[in-house]
């Protein structure tokens, strides 16, 4: 079974940038659409980022502009970097992939005090 594990997460100033970093346990190269979501305390897992093997992109409205996702193929690896960064971003960051089914990383807290 696909594994994702996260890491990157951490604590920031509002204003700063943080890059999360997502590796598979498997070639990302196979893995048609991968992204990252989020959960903020006492709200729903909500979607951030996602991308596909064909480059279609999509971002939340919140993000866009200010995050953007990326695939390292040799590292089976993607990221997503995250710039000028708002405390209204404090959530638990999970990787997604969509591998006949969704598969989810375990999580990695990002906090944005200001």
């Amino acid at each position: 079974q696909v594994q994702l594990v996260e890491s990157g997460g951490g604590l920031v100033q509002a204003g700063g940038s943080l890059t999360l970093s997502c590796t598979a346990s498997v070639s990302i190269s196979t893995i048609r659409t991968v992204g990252w979501y989020r959960q903020a305390p006492g709200k729903q897992r909500e979607f951030v980022t996602t991308t596909t093997t064909d480059d279609r992109t999509g971002y939340a409205h919140f993000v866009e502009g200010r995050f953007s996702i990326s695939r390292d193929i040799d590292r089976n690896t993607m990221y997503l970097l995250m710039n000028n960064l708002k405390p209204e971003d404090t959530a638990v960051y999970y990787c997604y992939a969509d591998v006949d089914g969704d598969i989810w990383g375990p999580g990695t807290q990002v906090t944005v005090f200001s």
